[in-house]
């Protein structure tokens, strides 16, 4: 059976990796479900939320020019429900709020830390005028 983009399938997880898992979606073909894509809270560690051969709903986002097949969960929960919506501020529990606060704080921190680490490769800094 062929896999096209957009396809919610079944299918089995293979392998868990720190940057997410791999599914075996039909026979001989198989894909990566992105930690990001995991869950739509933060995912620290996969492992938290799939173990090997857990049978799951995954959909189809991507498929690269040399075959490689990207897959998200949190996407099946989009499509599944027609009047899906974001959870406001005040749905979350303290421990959801708590996992964004972290997820936001580390994309600003790794942020800044690319901002700084770019000033220092300039070599504006420690030039004088001399007079």
């Amino acid at each position: 059976m062929p896999v096209e983009v957009g396809q919610i399938l079944e299918g089995r997880v293979t392998g868990i990796t720190k940057f997410g898992a791999f599914v075996e979606i039909s026979e001989g073909v198989t894909g990566l479900v992105h930690i990001s894509e995991v869950a739509d809270s933060f995912v620290k560690d996969v492992n938290d939320f799939l173990k090997e051969n857990d049978i799951i709903k995954v959909k189809v986002i991507s498929i690269s020019s040399d075959g490689k097949v990207s897959l998200s969960i949190r996407k099946t929960k989009e499509n599944s429900n027609n009047s899906y919506r974001k959870p406001k501020q005040n749905d979350l529990s303290f421990e959801d709020k708590l996992s964004k606060f972290l997820k936001d704080s580390e994309e600003r921190l790794l942020d800044i830390k690319k901002n700084n680490e770019s000033k220092r490769g300039s070599g504006s800094y420690g030039r004088r005028k001399i007079l």
